[in-house]
């Protein structure tokens, strides 16, 4: 199914648009001004991505699989499945995958950020 503004989003395992890179597998899952929506494979390789800050939208983090380590403000904390973690705008947060395995995540941007945008820039200039 074609991710379309103004429609449902029904979308199966899997499904979605693919966003290559290295150590990781992203699908896009929803892709609207209200949301988006993220499912993220990735391996310890990946990141960690540094802390940082969001001035316009609220980044949160659903664990399905596996471990990721989250670092919220000063603090790092590990959650497994179903852990989840918010951070609202002006919240410095990172995240990395400690490993030894895999972990699965959503990750959701609320109200959309345009994220997708600069995924898509960095994927092609990765190739």
């Amino acid at each position: 199914m074609e991710l379309d503004e103004g429609q449902a989003i029904l979308l199966g395992p899997g499904e979605g648009e693919s966003i290559p890179g290295a150590h990781r597998t992203l699908i896009v899952k929803a892709e609207r001004g209200e949301f988006e929506i993220t499912e993220f494979e990735c391996s310890p390789e990946f990141g960690p991505v540094p802390p940082h800050v969001h001035d316009d939208h609220t980044d949160s983090f659903y664990v399905l699989e596996g471990e990721v380590e989250f670092t919220i403000g000063d603090e790092t904390v590990r959650g497994g499945p179903g852990t989840f973690f918010a951070a609202p705008p002006g919240v410095r947060h990172g995240f990395g995958i400690p490993g030894p395995g895999r972990a699965r995540f959503l990750n959701i941007h609320a109200p959309g950020a345009r994220f997708f945008a600069g995924v898509r820039e960095r994927a092609r200039t990765e190739d």
